[in-house]
């Protein structure tokens, strides 16, 4: 396994340069501020945006908690991919990151002065001081600003890349500001999760369809309240509660690993029961 690290300090644009030098060096996987990350996916991990604190952010970037450099380690161990991209701001902290995800030392430091112009890391330090916008290496999920969330706006480039013929690679990211950021809160489109809650729902056997979805917001926190039709003649052993405690666990987790959004709380209610061509009310309730 062929391990690279970009190293450069914080807010000089590794996150932004990071797909174009993975495309470069053909390498598959990035480790940027938490997260195991594979094309437009979140793999495993998780961000240190989400923390409250900036000491919490720096402690999960470095994959401080056990069981969270557990799971991307383990995630590795499965994947086993050829080459992975770890972004730092020091040689030790790469170094640090690699022992506790199970890597090897990285073989090759790759420094933001390599991959970036003056002007450009000059810009970036001066967004990053002013606006406190970060980016992370990832499409943006159908953004804008009005569900509660810390994603901003998608940042699209077109890079030149080396070849016999010209040729430009469109990458798309994502600019955000961390919660543990003074500047304010910002939003994701509500009709995007409703859609995915309904689609996630529907693939749980005994749920006939979603009634309802409510995306409530206090600070910096975020509650979903679902209210489901089950389908009664498919509930194994009339297990309402079952059903209810699965469907809760899978929209919380699949909301999260497909969008990298947290939801602090996921409240699933059963409003009523469908009989073929009949429903009557049902009041069972998980939280």
């Amino acid at each position: 396994m062929e391990v690279y690290a970009l190293i450069g300090p914080s807010g000089t644009g590794k996150s932004h340069h990071a797909p174009l030098l993975s495309h470069q060096h053909q390498i598959d996987y990035i480790i940027d501020d938490g997260l195991l990350i594979k094309g437009n996916r979140v793999v495993a991990g998780r961000s240190a945006k989400r923390e409250n604190t900036r000491f919490g952010a720096v402690k999960r970037a470095l994959f401080n908690d056990p069981d969270h450099a557990r799971q991307v380690r383990e995630a590795l161990e499965e994947i086993r991919p050829l080459r992975v991209l770890i972004l730092a701001t020091s040689r030790r902290m790469a170094q640090v990151i690699a022992a506790r995800v199970g890597l090897p030392e990285p073989h090759r430091y790759i420094h933001i002065e390599e991959v970036a112009s003056p002007e450009a890391i000059k810009t970036a330090l001066k967004v990053r001081e002013t606006e406190n916008r970060h980016v992370i290496p990832l499409p943006t999920f159908a953004i804008k600003k009005d569900f509660p969330g810390y994603i901003l706006d998608p940042l699209r480039s077109f890079f030149s890349i080396p070849a016999p013929q010209p040729a430009q690679m469109a990458v798309e990211r994502s600019i955000i500001r961390p919660i543990y950021s003074s500047l304010g809160n910002f939003y994701i489109s509500e009709h995007v999760v409703y859609s995915l809650v309904a689609h996630l729902a529907q693939q749980i056997p005994g749920v006939h369809k979603v009634s309802r979805t409510e995306i409530q917001t206090q600070k910096h926190k975020v509650f979903l309240q679902v209210d489901l039709v089950l389908a009664l003649d498919q509930i194994p052993a009339g297990n309402l509660v079952g059903v209810l405690q699965l469907a809760q666990q899978k929209i919380k987790e699949e909301i999260e690993y497909m969008t990298g959004f947290y939801l602090d709380r996921v409240n699933v209610t059963a409003k009523k029961l469908h009989l073929g061509s009949h429903a009557r009310p049902a009041f069972s309730e998980t939280r």
